[in-house]
């Protein structure tokens, strides 16, 4: 399994995080990994890459970029 080292993280965010993780009666460990998962999961379930970049750079946010023909 693999480890990840969250830095420069806002007190407000870790109170809330360790609030939530109580309510939900795990460890503040075990709610990140459930956040993790659960925000990989739906954000990956069937977008392409042209999905995820139109997302971010398409028109809507103020990019609008011609694709050339393959």
């Amino acid at each position: 399994m693999a480890s990840i080292t969250v830095r420069n993280l806002d007190d407000e965010v870790k109170d809330r995080l360790r609030i939530r993780a109580a309510e939900n009666k795990r460890s503040m460990a075990e709610e990140v990994r459930m956040i993790l998962r659960d925000a990989v999961k739906s954000e990956s379930s069937n977008l392409t890459l042209l999905d995820i970049a139109r997302k971010y750079f398409g028109p809507e946010n103020g990019v609008d970029l011609e694709l050339p023909p393959r």
